[in-house]
């Protein structure tokens, strides 16, 4: 029996993903998290063979905590499950420890074979990602200045040019106002630019935003 912990901040989609698994005799949630606190007392109090993790909750990045995960909990198998199939959001996941990555795009046709793939020890990434992270081989990423924000500063990035506002994202990450302020003038003086403008349209050239 494969033990799953989900980690989604959506009640809906925690329940939409239950109904798909109750289906698998061999798959069985046993957890919930709502936030990255919930998460971490899950994994305190019991093992997990996966946890099912959305990359975007309150609180703190997804990159963050999968960190948190795997310095508590080595060998534990983590499945990212997201709408972002971004090669840079891909990249710094499993720089972070995980065992697989899910578009929620595809999560109702390949969800139970990437569990099983994951749960057994061995990588996963769904076609969508597959063909994103190929895409941006073909070009030598290396030199585009977003890669060199680091894993903070690229989620505050993100959300930037998804058009959220200093406060909004204050609220998401549990910082100050004056803190995002602080990382905002970073990532525009590291990626040479002036305004919030610019890096949205950096974003959609890049194809680092829907």
């Amino acid at each position: 029996m494969i033990s799953v912990l989900i980690a989604d901040d959506h009640t809906i989609m925690r329940q939409g993903l239950r109904r798909i698994l109750s289906l698998t005799p061999d798959i069985q949630v046993q957890g919930e998290a709502a936030n990255g606190r919930e998460l971490m007392e899950h994994i305190r109090r019991q093992d997990w063979d996966v946890i099912l993790l959305d990359m975007s909750m309150p609180g703190r990045s997804g990159v963050d905590l999968i960190k948190q995960i795997k310095n508590e909990k080595p060998k534990q198998h983590i499945l990212v499950l997201t709408m972002h199939a971004e090669e840079q959001y891909v990249a710094r996941a499993f720089k972070a420890g995980v065992t697989g990555y899910l578009t929620k795009e595809g999560a109702d046709t390949e969800l139970v074979a990437a569990l099983r793939k994951v749960a057994s020890g061995s990588a996963y990434m769904s076609d969508l990602v597959s063909e994103s992270v190929a895409l941006n081989l073909r070009t030598k990423t290396s030199d585009f200045p977003h890669t060199q924000l680091s894993d903070r500063e690229y989620d505050v990035f993100q959300r930037i040019v998804h058009g959220q506002t200093n406060s909004e994202i204050a609220d998401q990450l549990s910082i100050s106002v004056k803190t995002v302020s602080t990382y905002k003038s970073r990532i525009l003086e590291k990626m040479d630019m002036e305004t919030p403008s610019e890096l949205i349209r950096y974003a959609i050239k890049h194809k680092l935003c829907e």
